[in-house]
């Protein structure tokens, strides 16, 4: 399959990088909105790991909307810090349009998931997002022949090193069914929204004679 070179006159536009900062900014926001809730908790001892998501209780649905936010260490949120920048900085900036529906399909669905049909725990952390971001934006680039998104998602491969090992219950610490819901959402929502957010692409003169030749 030909990955396709987006046409630079409309990715170094202006507005291509106003576009840019502003993508980065949320994401930067996002990121620092989850360091200060994980120093309030460890500062003030608030004990908010307990309100993950608790598959089938009732006070566990809470989790859904929280867990996302919460982590059960530094090194836990350290390791999720830098892919979620990058990757929300690329959802964000690439795909303006379907980011409106993958970052909130993510982040509940993933949860309703878990909570219908994960093991009894309390699942917590932002690694869902990671994880059905990354599959959205390397499945999506790979539709649209986009090769920025696919760099993204592979750099994030690289930096989280147990991305595949993280979908099998190899590690009972780690929520395996959040990343395996997130991946899925991902991939599907991938597939039917491949036609959203395509790049003009960069077009060659001998494309362009090729097209007089046709005309003529």
């Amino acid at each position: 399959m030909r990955i396709h070179t987006p046409d630079p006159v409309y990715t170094t536009s202006a507005q291509s990088r106003a576009n840019f900062r502003l993508a980065f900014k949320i994401a930067l926001g996002f990121v620092a909105l989850i360091w200060l809730i994980q120093l309030l908790n460890w500062g003030l001892d608030l004990g908010l790991e307990r309100f993950g998501v608790r598959p089938r209780e009732f006070a566990g649905l809470l989790g859904i909307l929280l867990a996302p936010l919460l982590h059960g260490s530094f090194a836990h949120l350290s390791a999720n810090s830098l892919p979620l920048l990058v990757l929300g900085t690329g959802i964000l900036y690439l795909y303006p349009s379907s980011s409106l529906a993958v970052i909130p399909a993510v982040y509940l669905g993933s949860g309703i998931a878990v909570w219908l049909f994960a093991r009894p725990a309390d699942h917590i952390g932002a690694s869902g997002l990671i994880y059905g971001l990354a599959s959205y934006m390397f499945v999506g680039g790979l539709l649209r022949r986009d090769r920025r998104a696919v760099a993204a998602s592979l750099l994030v491969y690289f930096m989280y090193g147990t991305l595949l090992w993280g979908l099998f219950p190899i590690l009972p610490e780690l929520s395996w069914e959040t990343h395996l819901a997130a991946t899925l959402i991902g991939l599907a929502l991938a597939i039917v929204l491949r036609r959203l957010d395509i790049p003009p692409r960069k077009r060659y003169a001998w494309e362009d004679e090729e097209d007089e030749a046709v005309d003529a």
